[in-house]
């Protein structure tokens, strides 16, 4: 064959190939994940979005707060592809959503490293937090005034906490938190309130506990150990929401977060890795 017909058949297909690549059908083009919604899992989805794109360059993964329940309602209206939430979904919050727990985490009831009192019952704690109880010293502690430090409404950590420790009235109304108390729209807030104040009290996601002292509850220390054997009582799912069935790109995030990868930054971040899809009431 003439070597000038091989070369020009040679030429043509790399021009070919060259405009299929500038076109986009390389499938090369980036990917986008938009994820939104509880401010205790965003520091987590932040770490997991960070590796995943390290190993994915052409995935773009964007994480944002405002609480769990923006994360409900940004994946329902579809401004996020994957809503997260610090609590267990309602069963009008959850239809149409495939609920993906990842982990679990313990609500850590913290006051300022100052505080000499190591631990509270839940009675204790139920009685502070609805201002039943108002000085520490009623608890073993000094001669002063608690200060209660709560998060705002839709807060998923909020919502755990009263659920779990104020729990509700004989008509099936949920237990108020004390009016005095001063409200913080985020847990880092929560925390920094804390340490500044030797006379507060709060509650924060246990995988963030730095600048303030976790307290025993019920003679029992937050751990991952107390937190997986169920011994540490106030705790509550880390979810991942997606609308209908997770496909392409968000299917291959989550397939990751739930694998051995993901769970490992899970169990270094403080956090009890669980790994199983919720839909609705039933698991599978």
């Amino acid at each position: 064959m003439d070597t000038k017909y091989i070369i020009g058949i040679v030429v043509a297909l790399i021009i070919i190939v060259g405009a299929f690549l500038v076109l986009g059908g390389g499938g090369n083009s980036e990917q986008k994940i938009s994820i939104a919604g509880s401010t205790s899992v965003q520091p987590l989805a932040e770490k997991l979005a960070t590796e995943y794109m390290k190993k994915n360059p052409d995935v773009k993964i964007s994480v944002q707060g405002g609480g769990s329940s923006v994360g409900i309602k940004s994946v329902q209206d579809g401004t996020a592809n994957i809503g997260t939430s610090s609590k267990s979904l309602k069963s009008d919050e959850s239809t149409g959503l495939t609920q993906y727990e990842v982990a679990k985490d313990g609500i850590a009831v913290v006051a300022n490293k100052q505080n000499t009192v190591s631990g509270l019952s839940l009675d204790q704690i139920k009685g502070i937090f609805t201002g039943n109880i108002t000085n520490w010293k009623e608890v073993g502690g000094s001669d002063a005034k608690i200060n209660v430090i709560i998060r705002e409404d839709g807060s998923g950590t909020r919502d755990a906490f009263q659920e779990i420790v104020l729990g509700k009235t004989s008509n099936d109304t949920k237990v108020a938190f004390v009016k005095e108390a001063i409200v913080q729209s985020s847990t880092e807030a929560v925390q920094q309130t804390v340490a500044q104040d030797p006379n507060a009290i709060g509650f924060i996601s246990f995988a963030t506990v730095k600048d303030a002292k976790a307290l025993n509850v019920n003679n029992v220390a937050p751990s991952e150990a107390t937190i997986m054997d169920d011994t540490y009582k106030i705790q509550r799912p880390f979810l991942f929401l997606v609308k209908g069935d997770a496909q392409g790109a968000i299917k291959a995030f989550i397939d990751w977060v739930n694998g051995p990868e993901g769970q490992a930054i899970i169990k270094d971040d403080k956090l009890v890795p669980v790994g199983k899809v919720v839909t609705g009431n039933s698991t599978k």
